[in-house]
């Protein structure tokens, strides 16, 4: 087996097998993709059953250097899942990486908007402009539904249930949810599918793309984070803001106002509650001031 031979059978397994998305699998293909270059250039004669922890070893240490801890981490843990891949189809017995540790990492707290920040940077949404209404309910849908850049370009009009106050998400794994819209929401992306998506010609394929460009095409992950960053700019806000960070602040404002850690983990579509509980520590201050206003005990 050589390596191109092992990823071919790994990235299948991975879309079969797991069910992961393409931008899942394309990110363990270019994990294991990287460690088989350098062999190709460093070790030639090794083959992925026959590769050692000293060859790992070695490829860490030379890639350490270009590489940020987190990205080290992020390697380390997918050459885990490849080796183990090789073990569960019995290709060896063994995983080289059982002994690599990846760097210690503190937890990074994301970033968030207030309401106030998100209503400056809504303000300077230019709605006299076609794209405007559009641009409206992309923000407003981010926030409001806290979804995925991923999952807001994958958004269909079939999945739009507003008579039930619901739209379907589809996220991670290909695994479908069914997070409310508010009513606000409801009517930003109504008056955008009304008024303005008519007068586009939907390219074929995109008939029932929700959000599209000025071709009639879906709209790029690249467009939804320069709409973003501009109007940031505009609004002079200096946070580095993103698709993500109203992600971060549907989470981060719905727990302040007392919803319930599981619900906004269902709502965000992740597996694991650990994931949603980083939102516990973002806002320590509000949590002091909560207990300060609330406590029978005040404090002085």
């Amino acid at each position: 087996m050589n390596w191109e031979e092992a990823i071919t059978d790994y990235l299948h397994y991975l879309r079969l097998e797991r069910g992961l998305s393409e931008n899942s699998v394309r990110s363990y293909r270019r994990d294991v993709r990287k460690l088989a270059g350098y062999l190709a250039e460093n070790e030639p004669g090794i083959t992925p059953k026959s590769i050692d922890r000293k060859d790992i070893e070695a490829f860490i240490h030379h890639v350490g250097t270009d590489l940020k801890a987190r990205s080290q981490a992020r390697l380390i843990s997918g050459l885990k899942g490849f080796f183990g891949y090789l073990i569960f189809e019995g290709y060896r017995k063994d995983n080289p990486m059982d002994l690599i540790e990846a760097p210690k990492l503190g937890r990074k707290l994301p970033d968030t908007l207030s309401v106030e920040e998100i209503d400056r940077l809504v303000a300077e949404i230019d709605r006299s402009a076609p794209e405007g209404e559009r641009n409206l309910a992309i923000l407003e849908t981010l926030y409001g539904c806290g979804l995925r850049v991923s999952e807001l370009l994958g958004l269909r009009l079939s999945d739009l249930f507003f008579d039930e106050g619901f739209i379907k998400v589809t996220g991670k794994g290909s695994k479908d949810r069914f997070v409310p819209v508010g009513p606000y929401n409801r009517e930003c992306i109504l008056r955008y599918i009304r008024e303005v998506r008519p007068h586009q010609q939907p390219q074929a394929g995109f008939e029932d793309v929700v959000f599209l460009n000025r071709r009639g095409r879906g709209l790029s992950r690249a467009m939804i984070f320069t709409i973003i960053r501009d109007l940031a700019a505009r609004a002079g806000l200096r946070k580095n803001v993103s698709p993500h960070t109203f992600r971060h602040s549907f989470a981060t404002h719905l727990l302040q106002n007392g919803a319930d850690i599981r619900a906004i983990q269902q709502m965000l579509g992740h597996e694991s509650i650990t994931t949603t509980e980083v939102y516990m520590h973002v806002d320590r201050t509000h949590l002091a001031e909560v207990v300060r206003e609330h406590h029978p005990r005040k404090f002085s």
